[in-house]
């Protein structure tokens, strides 16, 4: 059963019925993921993906004033 990076808990999905583009939560965190793998099952935190994006704006914003 794959676990949760984050806190390293079981997560509860089916390895057979899951596919690229779903999202997957955590029920222990919280903490959400895209699957962007399946065969081997890849995981990548959404909220992470957001913050980077976060911190490209801040920047463009400063490099115009």
């Amino acid at each position: 059963m794959p676990t949760c990076p984050e806190c390293e808990n079981d997560l509860d999905i089916e390895l057979d019925e899951i596919e690229e583009g779903d999202m997957v939560v955590c029920e222990e965190c919280g903490t959400e993921y895209e699957v962007v793998g399946v065969d081997p099952l890849e995981l990548s935190r959404i909220d992470e993906e957001l913050d980077e994006d976060e911190d490209d704006l801040i920047d463009e914003d400063e490099e115009e004033e």
